[in-house]
């Protein structure tokens, strides 16, 4: 139970109990995303049961569910799309008003969750036997990052500058050189992360704390990079983002940042005889859920190692802490069962 990030609390809980047209899901693995850290967003709805990175085991199936049973190992979205709105059928499913009010009960971090109706028919994932339940947990966090690669453009001839390597960072890193990006540019103010950024398919991995658009322009050759990828919302981030895009490059603001953070810009500086877009993605819808499922299954998107702590259920403070502070961790998953 999350009362703050230096609050998580063990407390028990009746067993969820489910409809005809709905999974009780034992939770084998749940990741901690960096947005679960995010307390000001989080504080004034406390205490909540977070979670969102799931995976695990069908313990129960309602009497109408067809397609899943008793047994099957799974993977489920939280936040699914009605499919049926403006946003849906513009191409636009995680503007839903339906995926922004959708979740599972009561949250990842905990032994068994109830899946609702709607989860069911558009949000589970049968996991194939070569894609561990740690595996499983990247699904959802693959799909946001795949959702906005496509909406950036990124493509196989584009040089691309990944602001932040943190866990969303080298998914990103990873995904473009997967993708075959011909460079890929990565910044952090850690050095173990950086050693990462280069593990997982940077070409460069440059000190945040230094003037990373002047080393990008070297890099470049002065013209700067098509695509930069935004995964920290620290002001220097974004600044240092707007001044390495090249003319008709885009910007992609993938990460949330702290509540009073403003785009620090020159509407001359930045537009005026640029052409440069500026742009943002959220979530992932069901498809890019499936995507990610079959990159993580083909070993094309190695995620396994991006693991760096296991935690059972009455660690998951301990979890909080080290995700929170941002430093000695990659990816943190809590193992409910054990």
């Amino acid at each position: 139970m999350y009362y703050a990030n230096n609050d998580v609390r063990l407390e028990e809980a009746p067993l969820p109990e489910i409809g005809p047209d709905e999974l009780l899901m034992r939770v084998e693995a749940s990741g901690i995303c960096g947005s679960d850290v995010m307390e000001w967003y989080r504080i004034g709805r406390v205490p909540l049961v977070l979670g969102h990175e799931v995976s695990g085991v069908v313990e129960d199936a309602g009497k109408n569910v067809k397609g899943y049973k008793k047994g099957d190992r799974i993977a489920a979205a939280h936040h699914v799309p009605c499919l049926s709105c403006r946003y849906c059928l513009s191409g636009h499913p995680t503007a839903c008003e339906t995926l922004r009010k959708t979740n599972f009960y009561p949250g990842g971090f905990s032994e068994y969750i109830r899946l609702p109706s709607i989860n069911v028919k558009r949000g589970v994932f049968l996991l194939p036997g070569n894609v561990s339940y740690e595996e499983a947990t990247f699904i959802e966090p693959l799909a946001c990052v795949l959702r906005g690669q496509r909406i950036a453009g990124v493509g196989k001839d584009d040089t691309v500058l990944v602001i932040g390597s943190g866990i969303s960072g080298i998914l990103h890193v990873h995904l473009a050189r997967s993708s075959g990006a011909s460079n890929i540019i990565a910044t952090d103010i850690a050095e173990s992360r950086l050693k990462l950024a280069k593990r997982f398919g940077a070409d460069e991995a440059l000190d945040a704390g230094k003037d990373v658009p002047k080393l990008v322009s070297e890099f470049t050759g002065g013209m700067g990079v098509d695509i930069v990828i935004i995964t920290t919302g620290a002001t220097p981030a974004i600044e240092q983002a707007l001044k390495s895009v090249r003319r008709g490059g885009t910007v992609l603001f993938f990460a949330a940042a702290d509540k009073d953070i403003r785009i620090p810009i020159s509407i001359n500086d930045i537009f005026w005889r640029t052409e440069v877009t500026l742009t943002s993605s959220y979530a992932g819808s069901p498809e890019d859920h499936k995507e990610a499922l079959k990159l993580i299954s083909s070993k094309k998107v190695n995620v396994r190692d991006m693991i760096t702590h296991r935690l059972p259920l009455a660690e998951t403070q301990k979890g909080f802490q080290l995700v929170a502070n941002a430093k000695d961790s990659l990816k943190v998953i809590i193992e409910p069962q054990k």
